[in-house]
């Protein structure tokens, strides 16, 4: 019977598998440390398949490097024996809500999440800390520290020895090289992981300031292909300027925008305003209705549009120097006898085509690259948003709700979509989700995950009651749910997250280093799972390690006296206790489920656990059967 593997999934080896199907003779077998046999690639061979292509050595190319990158990107790589525990204490509506709340490291959560959500999301918006120059509260394993840095960039030797004479300026740009270094090692295994989890027709948003732009928009270039650029946006953060401003008031923050595939994107399009239907008029009495007028003339010369005009003045036009008309002779006498040719009030004026707004190609207004803080809000206006919720000033900076909204129409969530923030701060993202929600009578689930980190004890939040950030976070979703709720009359929507908690793995040390154990130590550990860890603890790990959805209803049935879990009735079930029978084996699989899943150690008899599988291929063939 196989067992779960209990990790995270080894993306180094998914690549591996991807090449082998593109270039089958350049994947083989080769023995690790321990003599094992594993997938390995046969990069001489693989170079000479692609010779017309590959770069090889120090040649010249156009990429963007720091020192760190290769570390962040075996991080991005590599599996981690970690979980996801519950919290039903902390949750709000466990047992019905399909959204959630991870606390912990993002990097983790992303890691952990790569199975269950690969390519099922249709918007990410992150607004991650920006680089200030101090060091981050991501504590990495590949951040750089200032001596390894240093030797990478060149500025000292390996002896120790400075390279050149450290002036103030010197000093300065290497401090911000380590920092720009520290903060793209944060980013770039998260991006990928990220990227992962996108629909094909999702789109990522991401704030940032001037101080990484740049280095964003070259990271998201080579993570999403620089073809899946959609837009940077400029969002007006501030609305009057700051007089004590050393040099340039600074007014905006970005929003970079990058799609999964443009090919399958579709940009959601604002609601029409006031303001741009007025510019639609009906001077003729035009039974089609209002109507604007369009410049009939281009640049580009075409001399079948080079024509004179007589209007019905008898005024001859020619068109402007340089340019032609838009149309042909012949199509510009058809929209003439339709009527789609204005002249103006008395026949004398320049042609024009006339533009219907019943007639427009798409529903609503295009999106522009500028987001005025009067249409999506101030950082003032988001800061109040959360102040009024909790009472209390507690939180630095967050995003407007109106901000979040606009994202989510340019994204063109459809009602069902699923929406991520592994930055989730003060989770304005999950607030707007659950307005917009209420608003259109949406579906949309959201995903926050924000890590535990504490409050600053002199802080208005931490005077306030709240801990760490996490803690601010999942109360404002709280109170936010409540008052959508009360506003919008709005009973049955789902304002509700269940918390689930990165931690280490509920599996014994023993379980993933056997090597490390000695002989005599074998019987103390008989049982490979935690001692502090509950039925429903295994069962997440499970439904992460099969890639079933987190949010599904989860029931729980006593079964000849031993506590069975059922996940959306049949796609699981799962017995964690001790003392299995035959009978309750053959009573489960009555049930058909699609996976069942048993604890290793957990039947009453050698005999049994070695015919699980037959009593399952005998009264549901269909079940998948796994221990832990």
């Amino acid at each position: 019977m196989d067992k779960l593997k209990m990790h995270s999934p080894n993306l180094t080896e998914e690549h591996i598998r991807k090449i082998r199907d593109l270039f089958p003779g350049c994947v083989t077998e080769a023995k690790d440390e321990d003599g094992n046999l594993k997938l390995a690639v046969d990069f001489d061979l693989l170079k000479q398949e692609l010779s017309d292509s590959i770069v090889d050595g120090p040649q010249e190319r156009y990429h963007l490097n720091w020192p760190g990158k290769r570390e962040a990107l075996l991080t991005a790589n590599a599996p981690i024996a970690k979980t996801l525990r519950p919290c039903r204490e902390e949750s709000v509506n466990f047992e019905t809500t399909q959204n959630l709340f991870i606390e912990g490291d993002n990097l983790d959560a992303l890691k952990l999440l790569q199975e269950t959500y690969l390519g099922k999301v249709k918007m990410i918006y992150i607004d991650p800390p920006y680089n200030t120059g101090n060091d981050f509260i991501y504590e990495d394993d590949f951040a750089v520290d200032k001596s390894e840095y240093e030797l990478a960039s060149g500025v000292r030797d390996e002896q120790g020895n400075k390279q050149f004479e450290e002036d103030r300026w010197k000093q300065n740009s290497a401090a911000k090289g380590r920092f720009h270094s520290d903060w793209l090692s944060m980013m770039y295994p998260r991006l990928k992981l990220a990227k992962n989890l996108l629909r094909k027709d999702g789109v990522m948003f991401i704030s940032i300031d001037d101080g990484e732009v740049a280095q964003l928009r070259k990271m998201c270039d080579e993570v999403f292909g620089e073809g899946n650029f959609v837009a940077q946006l400029v969002w007006e953060r501030a609305y009057s300027p700051k007089n004590d401003a050393k040099y340039v008031s600074n007014s905006h923050d970005y929003v970079v925008m990058f799609s999964k595939n443009i090919s399958e994107f579709t940009i959601g399009r604002l609601p029409r305003t006031e303001d741009a239907n007025l510019r639609y008029q009906n001077p003729d009495n035009d039974s089609r209705g209002v109507w604007k007028p369009s410049d009939m003339s281009v640049k580009t010369y075409n001399i079948e549009c080079d024509y004179p005009i007589t209007t019905p003045s008898g005024r001859v036009v020619e068109p402007p120097t340089g340019r032609c008309w838009s149309l042909s002779k012949k199509a510009f006498f058809e929209r003439l006898r339709d009527k789609r040719i204005y002249f103006g009030v008395d026949g004398n004026s320049v042609p024009c085509i006339k533009r219907f707004l019943t007639e427009l190609q798409f529903d609503g207004m295009a999106p522009t690259s500028i987001m005025p803080y009067k249409d999506v809000g101030h950082s003032q206006e988001g800061a109040k948003e959360v102040t009024a919720l909790l009472q209390a000033g507690a939180f630095d900076s967050p995003k407007p709700v109106r901000l979040l909204n606009r994202l989510l129409t340019l994204a063109n969530t459809d009602k069902d979509a699923l929406i991520l923030d592994f930055f989730a701060g003060s989770s304005t993202t999950a607030h707007a989700v659950m307005q917009l929600n209420a608003e259109d009578g949406g579906n949309r689930k959201f995903i926050m995950v924000q890590l535990p980190e504490p409050c600053d004890e002199k802080s208005e939040a931490f005077k306030a009651g709240y801990q760490n950030i996490a803690e601010i976070s999942k109360e404002r979703i709280r109170r936010a749910g409540k008052k959508i709720k009360d506003e919008k009359g709005a009973s049955s929507l789902d304002t509700g997250f269940r918390v689930l908690k990165v931690d280490t793995s509920n599996m014994a040390e023993v379980y993933y280093t056997p090597d490390a154990v000695k002989q005599e130590m074998l019987f103390d550990n008989v049982d490979n799972i935690k001692p502090d860890r509950t039925p429903e603890d295994l069962l997440f790990q499970v439904l992460l390690d099969w890639g079933v959805e987190l949010t599904l209803p989860i029931r729980r049935e006593t079964m000849h006296g031993k506590t069975v879990f059922f996940v959306d009735e049949n796609a699981l079930a799962a017995c964690f206790d001790t003392g299995i029978t035959e009978e309750l084996v053959k009573d489960l699989a009555a049930y058909q489920p699609l996976r069942v899943v048993f604890r290793d150690n957990g039947f009453d008899s050698d005999a049994l656990k070695i015919n699980v599988e037959q009593i399952f291929r005998q009264l549901s063939p269909e079940t998948e059967v796994k221990t832990i």
